[in-house]
């Protein structure tokens, strides 16, 4: 049985005045409300195309560790790269997880431009001259889930009682993404479980590619809940700033990743982050929804939600990566430009 609860998209990606459609808008609604993550099937996005990834994932992981460095996140102020074992950190802990982390190709600004310090989140990403099988897949499969995740958004502006396209002009036509291929390998650290700390997502959604070994656990009331590998699923969650601007009535909910026991886990985790220039605004709720809506605007570091995106990612990225805020935002160090 999954541990979370399932919602199927195929209707309303077919017809979202249908009734399968409405019935879709209702059920994600209620769930992104309670417990902020379900599992997200019927997507249409071929299967193929995400073992592809996870398998080119794989092989990235096996190149010998001279070619993953060549590729050090600390080289790109746009945070595209491989970070090693343990220099991930949250909560102030090292994460035992590497992983390569890439977005959309992109220019990065002119050295000394006069624009917000987030604009350097703009750049091109690195790949593996030795592995060319991996940018394509891993760039058709990011924008096949931007599709996917477009879709979601819609869906839930609607159940929100607002227009289809509340949420979309940050994503259509352009968007900022940023996806991470993740390996946990087993941790011969017996003192630590910690894959990825506990925390919860900052921007506006995830979702969640996973091989077949669990580790994501979600922070249901009290209780830890291991979210199952579901072939054909992704794990699908919001961030804070959906939580901000319904004013705590979706959830952004903690969750964390423990390092796997036998054998190493994969996953990808596209954030479906829109351009860094969006703003989200309160949204104003229907009377019935805004009775239910629970006062939560701080993130878990007792810090504001930006309303600009831009200024959010960075302010999490710098904190998460000290490598790259003393390579490229010395500048900008104690605050977040």
């Amino acid at each position: 049985m999954p541990s979370l609860p399932v919602v199927d998209i195929a209707d309303f990606l077919d017809d979202p005045a249908s009734s399968g459609g409405q019935a879709f808008i209702t059920e994600l609604r209620e769930h992104l409300h309670t417990t902020g993550f379900v599992y997200l099937t019927g997507h249409g996005v071929d299967p193929a195309l995400d073992q592809a990834l996870l398998d080119r994932g794989a092989e990235f992981f096996a190149l010998p560790e001279a070619d993953r460095r060549a590729l050090a996140i600390g080289n790109s102020a746009a945070f595209r790269g491989y970070t090693i074992l343990g220099d991930e950190r949250t909560q102030g802990q090292a994460d035992w997880r590497d992983q390569l982390d890439y977005g959309p190709e992109q220019t990065a600004p002119d050295p000394g431009h006069d624009g917000p310090a987030w604009l350097r989140l703009r750049g091109p990403n690195q790949w593996p001259e030795t592995l060319p099988e991996l940018a394509p897949v891993a760039l058709a499969w990011m924008e096949a889930v931007h599709g996917v995740g477009v879709a979601v958004v819609e869906a839930i502006a609607l159940g929100l009682g607002q227009p289809m396209d509340r949420f979309t002009s940050g994503f259509v036509p352009d968007h900022d993404l940023h996806v991470k291929i993740i390996r946990y390998p087993v941790n011969p650290d017996s003192d630590t479980d910690q894959g990825v700390g506990l925390h919860h997502d900052t921007g506006v959604a995830t979702f969640i590619l996973q091989s077949d070994v669990a580790g994501l656990q979600v922070k249901i009331g009290d209780e830890l809940v291991t979210a199952e590998p579901v072939p054909g699923s992704y794990v699908l969650n919001l961030g804070a700033m959906l939580q901000a601007a319904t004013g705590g009535y979706l959830r952004a909910t903690p969750h964390r990743v423990v390092s796997p026991t036998d054998r190493e886990r994969l996953s990808v985790a596209l954030f479906f982050n829109p351009t860094f220039e969006s703003t989200f605004e309160p949204v104003e709720l229907p009377a019935e929804l805004a009775a239910e809506a629970h006062e939560d605007l701080r993130d878990l570091h007792g810090e504001q939600i930006h309303t600009l995106f831009g200024e959010n990612n960075l302010k999490v990225r710098l904190r998460s990566h000290p490598d790259v805020a003393r390579n490229h935002y010395a500048d900008v160090l104690g605050g977040t430009g």
